[in-house]
Parts: C-alpha cells; sequence; structure tokens
C-alpha cells in the first residue's frame, strides 16, 4: 500500500514523486503551506514570525488518499487524484463553504498547481495556480499606481519600482486572508479562470492563509503573525514641512521660525536629499550645514522634530566606497561594472540584507546625526531604484535579487530602527518609499513616491492608501500635491494642492512635499553644480487665500489628535489600517465593496475628497446601519443612500457617524 501521508511535528505531509507538501499549523485560524522538489522543506522565514497554537485546535487525519488538517477556524483537505496522482488542496471555514482551491490536474491535461521548472545552477522558476471564484472581490496588494479598488482580474508584478510597493497579501470578500510567503521577483494574475503566483525564481512554494468572519479579524490574525506597527510617536499625528529642497542650514532655520512666529503648529521639518557632499557619506556637507548640531538644537527648541533625509546609494567618490567595497557590504552586480544608478555620479548600493552593513551604516549614521539630536530618518530610494530594473542582474547577501529581492525596502527600515532601538531611542518614526511583508514592524511610515502633480494620481493615491492598510501597513501618507511638476504660480496647481492638502489631514501623516517649479540652481564653491533647489512649498507661498484653507486644515488636524492618538494605538495593538476601505466598517453593505474614491479614517470619519479638476461637489454613497452627520453643516442624514453633496474649495465632505460630533461637528 502507498502511504501518501503523514503527520510530523503536528504538520500534514505529503509525498509523491519527488515532491514534498508540508501544512503546518501557523497562528489562530490559520495554516502555512510549503513544498519543494527533490529535497526537504526549508526552515527559516521571509516574513512570518515563529507563534504558538492552542493544542486542542489542531487535528489532523490521515486516510489512504485524503487527508485534513484543521485549526481552529480553517480546514485544508488534500486529495490524491486517481489519475496522474497530483494532489489538490482546498480550504474550507467553519460554515464548510471553500475559500480557496487549487487547480485540479483536470485529467488528461496533467496540470499541476504546483509546478516547479528547474533553472540552471538551482532553484527553481515557480507557479501556483488556484481556482478562480468569479464573485470574488481581492483587496490589498500593497501600492501600485492604478485607481482601481477591487484587483479581481488585475495583473501585477510583484517586484519595487519608484511609487510601487508589492505586498502580496490580500484580503478577499469570501471571508480570508492570503500572503504569497516569498520575496522573489514575480507576478500575480487574478483571472477569471484561474489565480496565478509566479516566483522568476525559487527553492520552494510557501503560503499562508487565514480564515476570519470579518476583515477586520483577518487583519488582526495576519499582524498577528508577521508584527504590528509600534505606537505612533506623538510627533507622527500633526502636521509634517518638506520640500525639495532646504539646501542650507540658513533656510531650515528661517522656517522654523516662521511656523513658530505665525502660531502654526509643526510637528516636523524634512531636510531632503544631498544635504551630504556624496552618496554614501552620510552627513552634513559643511559647506552649506556649517554648525548642524546648532541648527538642531534651535529648531528642536521649538518643538520641532528635525527629519533627515538618508540614501541607499554609495558614490564611487564616497569616503566610505573603498571601506565598503573591500568589506563586501554593497550590492553586487553579477557582471560587468558595478554601477547600479547615474545620479550625480556613479552609485552602487548598500546591502541591506547584510547584517553587517546594516551595522556600518548605523554607525555613519549615528555618529553624525543621532548624537547630534536627529532621531527620524526618511529612507528614500528604498525599492531600491536600480537605474534598470533588470533584476536578475543584481545579487545581495540574501542571495540572487531575482529570488529575495523584495525583501530590500523591509530590511532598509529594520537598520534604522534596531539601530535606534540599540541607541536607547524609544519613539521610533521613519519615513521610507517602500515596504514589503513586515515592513511595519520596524517603525516604516510608507509614502507613495515620486507620484505627479495632476488629479489623475491624486485618485490613485487614495486607492493607494487603501489597499496598502489592509496589506498590513497602517502608516501611509503621499506627498500632499504630488511630487513632480507643479508650479507654484499656476492657479489650476494651487488649487489641486489644496484638494490634496484636505485630504492630507484626514491621512495617517500630514505631510507637504513636492518638487516645485520654478527652481533655482545651486554652484558650490569648488563650481560643482549641485542638486537643485525647488521653489517655495510652505503654506504661505500659495497667496493668502489658499494660505488660509491651509492653515484651517492644519487646524482641524489637530483638533483630531486625541482621535488620531487612538487609531494610531489600535493599529499598535490589533494591526487596523488607519485609513480604511468603507467595506472594513460596513462589510455587510454590498456597496461599500465598491468604492474607491471615499473611505473611513478610523471607524467614525467618513471622508470623500474632491479629486476632480474645478468640482464643487460629489456624490457620496453613506453606508447603511447608522446615521451620519455631515462634519459641516451638523446635518443628519440617514445611511444606505447616495447624497450629491457641495464642496467649495475651503472644505470638503465628510460626515461622522451620529453620536461621534465631538470630534469635529461645524468645523469643516
Amino acid at each position: 500500500m502507498l502511504h501518501y501521508f503523514e503527520e510530523q511535528n503536528k504538520s500534514l505531509v505529503f509525498r509523491e514523486n519527488g515532491e514534498t507538501v508540508m501544512v503546518t499549523p501557523w497562528g489562530a485560524d490559520s495554516l502555512r503551506v510549503r513544498a519543494t522538489f527533490l529535497g526537504d522543506i526549508l526552515e527559516g522565514s521571509a516574513a512570518l514570525l515563529e507563534t504558538e497554537n492552542a493544542e486542542s485546535e489542531v487535528r489532523i487525519e490521515i486516510g489512504e488518499h485524503t487527508a485534513s488538517i484543521v485549526n481552529g477556524g480553517i480546514r485544508a483537505e488534500l486529495k490524491v487524484a486517481d489519475w496522474g496522482k497530483a494532489l489538490q488542496m482546498t480550504f474550507y471555514n467553519r460554515k464548510g463553504e471553500i475559500l480557496l482551491q487549487e487547480i485540479p490536474n483536470g485529467g488528461a491535461l496533467q496540470k499541476k498547481a504546483r509546478h516547479f521548472k528547474s533553472l540552471p545552477g538551482g532553484g527553481y522558476r515557480l507557479k501556483a495556480s488556484f481556482v478562480s471564484n468569479p464573485g470574488e472581490k481581492i483587496y490589498g496588494c500593497g501600492q501600485y499606481q492604478q485607481e482601481v479598488m477591487d484587483l479581481k482580474g488585475c495583473s501585477l508584478e510583484l517586484a519595487h519600482r519608484n511609487s510601487q510597493a508589492s505586498v502580496p497579501f490580500y484580503v478577499s470578500s469570501l471571508g480570508y486572508g492570503f500572503l504569497w510567503h516569498n520575496a522573489a521577483i514575480g507576478e500575480v494574475h487574478f483571472g477569471s479562470n484561474t489565480t496565478e503566483w509566479t516566483a522568476e525564481e525559487t527553492l520552494q512554494l510557501d503560503y499562508w492563509i487565514t480564515a476570519g468572519e470579518t476583515p477586520a479579524k483577518i487583519l488582526e490574525s495576519y499582524t498577528r503573525v508577521t508584527g504590528r506597527a509600534p505606537m505612533m510617536p506623538e510627533y507622527g499625528l500633526g502636521f509634517w514641512q518638506c520640500k525639495l529642497r532646504y539646501y542650507n542650514q540658513e533656510q531650515v532655520i528661517r522656517i522654523a521660525r516662521e511656523y513658530k512666529k505665525r502660531g502654526i503648529p509643526l510637528d516636523v521639518l524634512v531636510i531632503d536629499y544631498y544635504h551630504w557632499p556624496r552618496c554614501g557619506d552620510w552627513r552634513f556637507d559643511e559647506e552649506y550645514f556649517p554648525d548642524p548640531e546648532a541648527m538642531i538644537r534651535e529648531v528642536q527648541d521649538m518643538g520641532i522634530r528635525l527629519m533627515v533625509s538618508v540614501w541607499p546609494q554609495v558614490d564611487w567618490r564616497s569616503e566610505n566606497y573603498e571601506e565598503m567595497k573591500q568589506q563586501g557590504l554593497l550590492v553586487k552586480s553579477n557582471s560587468g561594472i558595478d554601477v547600479q544608478m547615474v545620479f550625480h555620479g556613479n552609485n552602487v548600493f548598500l546591502d541591506a540584507t547584510n547584517p553587517r552593513t546594516r551595522a556600518y551604516v548605523w554607525d555613519k549614521c549615528r555618529k553624525n546625526y543621532w548624537d547630534y539630536g536627529i532621531s527620524a530618518f526618511w529612507l528614500d530610494e528604498a525599492e531600491p531604484e536600480f537605474g534598470t530594473y533588470d533584476y536578475g542582474d543584481y545579487r545581495y547577501h540574501a542571495g540572487p535579487v531575482a529570488r529575495v529581492g523584495n525583501l530590500y525596502p523591509r530590511e532598509y527600515a529594520r537598520l534604522f530602527y534596531e539601530g535606534q532601538r540599540e541607541a536607547g531611542q524609544k519613539d521610533i518614526v521613519n519615513l521610507i518609499r517602500c515596504a514589503w511583508a513586515g515592513s511595519q514592524r520596524y517603525g516604516a511610515l510608507v509614502w507613495s513616491g515620486d507620484i505627479m502633480s495632476n488629479y489623475e494620481d491624486f485618485r490613485k493615491q487614495i486607492c493607494a492608501g487603501i489597499h496598502m492598510g489592509i496589506s498590513g501597513i497602517p502608516w501611509w501618507t503621499t506627498d500632499i500635491g504630488g511630487f513632480h511638476g507643479g508650479n507654484i504660480h499656476d492657479e489650476g496647481f494651487q488649487e489641486l494642492l489644496v484638494r490634496w492638502f484636505q485630504f492630507g489631514a484626514f491621512c495617517p501623516v500630514m505631510r507637504l512635499h513636492g518638487c516645485r517649479q520654478p527652481a533655482e540652481s545651486i554652484v558650490n564653491r569648488a563650481g560643482e553644480v549641485r542638486e537643485w533647489t525647488g521653489a517655495e512649498n510652505e503654506i504661505w507661498s500659495y497667496g493668502q487665500e489658499n494660505y488660509e484653507i491651509m492653515v484651517k486644515f492644519i487646524r482641524i488636524r489637530e483638533m483630531m489628535r486625541d482621535y488620531i492618538r487612538g487609531l494610531m494605538r489600535e493599529a499598535h495593538e490589533t494591526g487596523s489600517p488607519v485609513m480604511r476601505a468603507m467595506f472594513y466598517e460596513f462589510p455587510e453593505d454590498e456597496n461599500c465593496w465598491d468604492i474607491r474614491d471615499a473611505y473611513m479614517f478610523g471607524p467614525d470619519i467618513l471622508v470623500a475628497p474632491i479629486c476632480h479638476e474645478k468640482a464643487r461637489k460629489r456624490s457620496v454613497y453613506l453606508p447603511s446601519g447608522t446615521f451620519f452627520l455631515h462634519a459641516g453643516t451638523g446635518e443628519r442624514y440617514e445611511g444606505g443612500k447616495w447624497y450629491e453633496v457641495e464642496a467649495a474649495l475651503d472644505t470638503l465632505p465628510v460626515f461622522l457617524r451620529e453620536g461621534r460630533q465631538e470630534y469635529l461637528a461645524g468645523q469643516i
């Protein structure tokens, strides 16, 4: 008799013709599935944390051609096909409803749900295929620049780019969450006939699935096994001022003094890139910042936290390049010359997956920033932004980029978070341009990258922020006004900025940034052209009328401070998003699963941004089952209906759950 199944250390194991499949309880109501070909299942984890399961919750049953494993509210049934001996797995909830099912082999078609194709030098190209449920809706997967909520029908690249963050976890309307637990470069296709995940290069299949009755329950289970954000520091709750770029010490102090003089609350002032001599020096350029310690002390004595930009590039001319190259602390090109980005010189990236690199770079930043009083860092270029996104050309300490490339932004966040913690800092939040599964546990505040200053990109950010929250990343923000293309004298751009600013007041973090026109060129004493500085980008830079509107919304942000602090505590304790899809709070209302241009800011505030040019009104759907109050007029609205709502330039549609009007009633 053939024995396809066995129990091994509380896992269910299948073996047939060189393939090994292991299904392991991993967290409440959750299972981890691993499979390999002609080898043993590998231990270790790219994102999942070790977790304990209540022994009484796990049950394994084994038959001749079938087996099952139950962990709380999820059950996996494994069945060996009579034709071809292929294994098909099906996952069920407590009610016996199918959540997810691998494709069958199709008899004579001889399809494979887990297809391993050998690669030269070891490893496999992997494709995992699942049956597609036509009634299913899918949300999450990180940040993609598209105006799409339901991802059903979408094809997504599993790779990072400037403004794209692949976080391969999704929540299904069928009541489950799924993590593609693989850091390889690849793709996912949520097709109408099949769902297919591919990895360009990997050693084994690895995914995690959880069952949950609500999106909130699913997120709670997912963040329990991948980590949760720390408690957001107090300085993360208010307004942040930034531009490309404050290029000298005098500018930084002048802007801080002006905000203080005007009595406008400012939590963080950001010093952007090329405040250093060369990429990879990780220190202030003494020509433009002759006394950074005095600058930092004066600004922070005003109650304003300073944040500095840090890039992972190392210029060949950097004072640290030769040592880092000799010590093997840099990303390697598989062939040719090690030039991975050309920007003000030839640059190579630090290897954030190497623990020795993390220690080396933190030591430089600690001495040159942290010891002076800088305790917040802007981790730019975190994808990293290779000059060409040919991922197979590069190699990390952790392995070939094709196999492990998506780890990079998380390990870059880890570099600073662990260094700051070791130095004794507890109130950590670092701005970063990309993320992967688990980034949230390293204090990562993700922003949506170098997007364009137009209404189309504005609308895309609403979808991006909602998806990131569903992906387990609660700290998220955008460049208010977009990054590229805004002329401060253009009235059309000014209106876009104001509308974006209103949206920014209801983002997890409110941060003004942008590459504003017209720009000013900078030449140093040696005659070298430095990175230019954009036009002014402070709230008083856009005329009195717009200034007054922006001040109003900074005040509104301050009014919500206690409320936002509560949302951050909830994110820390349960993994809940701060910026939430409508269906997260109202899963029983089918209309809420399709809304892409409005969202819940926490449980009680519904935000409907004005995101079309020259619009002065918009349609707003209020979820069923409750009443809402207009935050401006106090008017009472019944849920379950669409409304046409007026919105002059100085306001936007915001609605409060009835009984929660203490937050903002009459203020907007």
